[in-house]
């Protein structure tokens, strides 16, 4: 195809806006349709409910965050948001045992997603190059099979279609993306998809932190061990702006959700390790639950098309939806947006122009997804619906002992725990984890003392109200 000159991109959350501000480097003229009112401020909006649950943006996400746009990082910072650096700044029982606070091979932006999709989205828009027609729905596509020409869209409350006309149209709708739909009426097939689906359930709610929680005091999660063959319960509580936690506690198929304030405790209590309940009992709770079942692995695979229309591309959720406990989905987001933009600078348009980029876009999500995928595939009940032969594959079973020897090694070996925390935040590809330096360390690395109790450093607990005695670890953290 020639270089276009106007897009089109369909969705104005994280992905969207971080596509439009790449495109808009490049075009004329960028356009950004959004079903939702954007909010003037870090608020919720009706189309993101999953937004109430936790997120967080990797350093490798937030690099590239901030070589977009300088600045975001301390503009997140200035408005409540913390930097935890993984692993000094987290307390967490692994499946293993407790993760030893060794010194932070990368780290995590947490705050509320209302506020890192506010913050990026206000310094895209201020440079006035991007038109955002809010409260518009997408109909379907136009063009043909062989080329997409525009898109046509209505007022979300009604009204007749209509066209905006475009030589680049990018779907970056999320999940619930109806690009089946509309490939089906430009007469093309239904894409190839790979799901895997471990029941993935969230409840979540904010309570305010106790006054001596002051900046110092660190995230916790309480994960699952996926050897016992039960169903899954984990619990994180994650800081937040404003002096708040973020509390979720999340299953699999096969245990129920907590719905009410008696539930959710009760099912705090039935975690690995009584910590989350505890610090449900020194904070304020300020908003109701919030649930979502919207935990599935799902990735397409238009880059394996037999034809695939010039001018479309599909990129962040709408492409690859990782289970959000593993903090994926907005670093895998920026990496594409940082892939196209590499395209677009390299000229990537010219004849199969579209298919070229569309593969970089797809190879960006592969790691995402394999680590995803492999984690999910060990709990009981998982439902792999996949064609991956890593996850299908005679080799599968090899491949999860040998994640879960580097898991063991990890929580207790600093060099090895290096590596693995640079492969998990995108940092490293995942292939490191198998290259000479790295299976060179699992022979010669220290291996530290195992840690028989959560390893909160000196004050940490007095901070929040709760007894050092009653649960301080017995090891001093590294």
């Amino acid at each position: 195809m020639t270089t276009p000159t106007r897009a089109v991109v369909l969705g104005g959350g994280w992905a969207g806006m971080l596509t439009a501000h790449v495109l808009a480097r490049h075009l004329e003229s960028v356009t950004v349709v959004e079903r939702d009112v954007l909010p003037d401020g870090p608020d919720h909006r009706k189309g993101q409910p999953q937004a109430r649950h936790v997120h967080v943006l990797w350093s490798s996400g937030a690099g590239i965050v901030e070589d977009l746009l300088p600045g975001t990082t301390e503009r997140l910072l200035e408005a409540g948001a913390r930097r935890i650096g993984f692993q000094s700044d987290l307390v967490t029982l692994t499946a293993a045992g407790w993760q030893h606070r060794f010194p932070a091979a990368a780290y995590a932006i947490m705050c509320t997603r209302p506020l890192l999709d506010f913050t990026v989205r206000e310094a895209i828009l201020a440079g006035g190059r991007i038109r955002v027609e809010q409260g518009t729905e997408v109909v379907d596509l136009a063009g043909d099979g062989s080329r997409v020409t525009g898109v046509r869209v209505r007022d979300a409350d009604g009204g007749e279609p209509r066209l905006l006309e475009a030589d680049l149209v990018v779907d970056a709708t999320g999940r619930a993306s109806r690009l089946g739909r509309w490939l089906a009426a430009l007469g093309l097939p239904a894409v190839q998809q790979d799901v895997v689906d471990a029941g993935v359930g969230y409840a979540t709610r904010m309570f305010k932190a106790p006054e001596g929680a002051s900046g110092t005091f660190p995230a916790v999660m309480v994960a699952s061990d996926h050897r016992t063959r039960e169903p899954a319960r984990f619990g994180v509580v994650y800081p937040q702006e404003g002096g708040r936690w973020l509390i979720t506690l999340t299953t699999t198929r096969g245990v129920p959700l907590p719905a009410h304030e008696d539930e959710f405790t009760g099912f705090a209590e039935t975690l690995r390790h009584p910590i989350v309940r505890d610090l449900i009992g020194v904070a304020e709770p300020i908003s109701p639950i919030s649930q979502s079942h919207s935990g599935a692995n799902r990735r397409l695979y238009p880059e394996r098309m037999a034809t695939w229309p010039e001018g479309l591309l599909v990129i962040g959720d709408a492409l690859a939806a990782f289970n959000p406990v593993y903090g994926h989905g907005m670093s895998a987001a920026a990496r594409a947006a940082e892939a196209l933009n590499g395209m677009l600078a390299g000229g990537a348009f010219g004849e199969g122009g579209t298919r070229q980029i569309q593969r970089a876009l797809s190879e960006v999500v592969d790691d995402p997804w394999i680590m995803a995928g492999l984690k999910d595939i060990q709990f009981v009940n998982c439902r792999n619906l996949s064609t991956d032969p890593r996850l299908t594959g005679p080799d599968t079973a090899e491949r999860l002992r040998f994640s879960d020897f580097i898991a063991d090694r990890s929580i207790r070996s600093p060099k090895i725990n290096e590596v693995a925390t640079r492969v998990l935040s995108l940092n490293a590809p995942q292939k490191a984890l198998g290259d000479s330096h790295f299976l060179s360390l699992l022979r010669t690395d220290e291996t530290y003392p195992e840690l028989l109790e959560p390893p909160f450093r000196p004050g940490e607990l007095e901070m929040v109200g709760l007894e050092p005695s009653s649960i301080a670890a017995k090891g001093v953290p590294e």
